[in-house]
């Protein structure tokens, strides 16, 4: 019996942690780095088609907090504090730095190399999915 139990936690480790690496976002302009810290989940910008802007690092021009508009994109954490539930990762917020927003958001893995990313207001009937692929 014992070593069921520890199969079975050792399989739902693996899973929780099955959306670490590297992503390429929908438009394939970006690559997030999704890493686990204090048993949350987060990821950040690591990569960009086009890092500059007028010859200068592309910064957050769009954000509504003024204070963090020239905070630079490379880098900057866009998912934030998600837990694994039973097969997907609830509870976090995403930033889109291309309209300076935030929204509730929820990630489900669809097979071994897509991510399910869907961002929403309120209830997650009202917003919108887009597909991440893994980065090889």
């Amino acid at each position: 019996m014992m070593v069921f139990v520890g199969l079975l936690s050792n399989s739902f480790a693996q899973n929780s942690e099955a959306i670490i690496g590297k992503w390429y976002n929908t438009e394939k302009d970006a690559q997030v780095e999704i890493f686990k810290e204090g048993g949350k989940f987060f990821g950040k910008i690591v990569w960009l088609q086009d890092p500059t802007e007028n010859g200068k690092p592309k910064v957050d021009k769009n954000n509504s907090d003024t204070g963090k508009r020239q905070r630079p994109i490379m880098g900057m954490k866009l998912l934030n504090d998600f837990e694994y539930k039973g097969g997907s990762w609830e509870n976090g917020t995403i930033y889109d730095p291309k309209n300076g927003k935030t929204y509730s958001c929820i990630i489900k893995k669809k097979n071994e190399k897509t991510l399910e990313v869907r961002g929403y207001v309120g209830v997650s009937l009202i917003g919108r999915t887009v597909e991440w692929t893994r980065a090889e």
